[in-house]
């Protein structure tokens, strides 16, 4: 399957959006600093997941953008099918007219392929990756602090000695 840059940043840009939720609309020149993406093609990104109800523009001072719909409800396939990308790894795009007007004897193969990633992204949803962030970023401030303790004992251990 070849995802492109557009799909991968607009669920990028949507999981920094859902990670922000809590202090109200968020603004894309904030996304598009935190995640090094072009603030002219977020733009149009978003202009395509408004206008498949993925999210909503708030206008005037504080605006920005918010999530439409609950995290849980919003799959990595509807992010990526909302910005037009194909999730396709046939070589004819499901035509199957690959070889010689016909179906190559791999078509099959690829459209199963085509299937189970479609069947995956579908099933891991926007509160998914949140959560998965979440975690990450606990366990990094975890491991820091148990660094940063260890670090303070073996300090305090050479002072006293």
């Amino acid at each position: 399957m070849r995802l492109t840059t557009k799909g991968r940043f607009a669920v990028t840009a949507l999981l920094d959006l859902a990670m922000q939720r809590s202090s109200g609309p968020v603004k894309l020149a904030e996304i598009s600093k935190r995640q090094q993406i072009s603030l002219s093609y977020l733009e149009q990104l978003f202009t395509k997941l408004r206008k498949r109800n993925l999210v909503d523009s708030v206008r005037g001072p504080g605006g920005g953008y918010c999530l439409a719909k609950k995290m849980e409800h919003v799959s990595v396939a509807d992010i990526i099918l909302a910005v037009d990308e194909p999730i396709d790894s046939t070589q004819c795009g499901g035509k199957e007219n690959c070889h010689n007007d016909k179906k190559c004897m791999t078509h099959d193969l690829w459209k199963k392929l085509n299937e189970l990633i479609f069947d995956h992204l579908g099933s891991v949803s926007l509160q998914q990756l949140v959560d998965e962030q979440q975690m990450n970023q606990d366990g990094v401030i975890e491991i820091m602090t148990i660094r940063e303790l260890t670090t303070t004992d073996q300090e305090h251990a050479v002072s006293s000695a």
